[in-house]
């Protein structure tokens, strides 16, 4: 019997597609791009099936995870390299420049300390002109886009009081603080959103 460790999550067939289409608006397609928190794996082999130009460095910081996307990559493109063991808030195993970072509900489901190293480390790998594309829901203006959302808001917060739905303007003021300005926002499906930051050259910070 072949052993087959994947993961699946019927979220990321149901919005690969969308979130694709935005890649490939705002990402080059010869491009080194980062994925944060890649979850099953899923959505790495699809982007990088799709788009032969994308060298895709997947990456988690937990085991299982791990195995899943590696066992992924069967299926995915000639880019979809190795995951990588990433915490965010550690020393991160990367160097740049890249050309985008991608993170796929991960910021709602981790502590805000996530967020704002996510952005550090985006400021400080990101080539000039590069993207942050960031896909999950969102408080807008002060309150929740849909009923569904602030029952989701709720239960994550019932489960660890550090997570849950943030603030689009309070996420983008984070990013402004890395050099990273809120470009783009496009509806997705079940009420989340695609938000597409993008790092200034000019008085942006010295990347690592």
């Amino acid at each position: 019997m072949t052993d087959d460790r994947r993961r699946h999550s019927p979220a990321a067939a149901r919005n690969r597609e969308p979130i694709l289409a935005v890649l490939r608006e705002v990402i080059p397609e010869r491009a080194r791009v980062l994925e944060v928190a890649s979850g099953t794996g899923e959505h790495a082999a699809f982007f990088t099936a799709a788009m032969p130009g994308w060298e895709w460095q997947p990456s988690e910081a937990q085991a299982p995870a791990l195995a899943s996307i590696e066992h992924w990559r069967r299926h995915g493109g000639d880019g979809l390299l190795a995951p990588l063991t990433l915490d965010v808030t550690a020393t991160w195993p990367v160097t740049g420049p890249l050309d985008a970072i991608v993170a796929i509900n991960l910021i709602h489901i981790a502590p805000w300390e996530v967020t704002e190293a996510l952005m550090a480390g985006a400021g400080r790998l990101l080539t000039d002109d590069g993207v942050l594309v960031l896909y999950g829901p969102y408080r807008e203006n002060g309150a929740h886009t849909a009923a569904s959302n602030a029952a989701f808001d709720a239960d994550l917060r019932a489960r660890d009081p550090r997570w849950g739905v943030r603030d689009l303007e309070t996420v983008a003021e984070s990013a402004a603080a890395h050099g990273l300005t809120l470009e783009q926002r496009h509806a997705m499906p079940a009420n989340n959103l695609t938000v597409v930051f993008r790092r200034s050259g000019s008085g942006g910070p010295t990347r690592g």
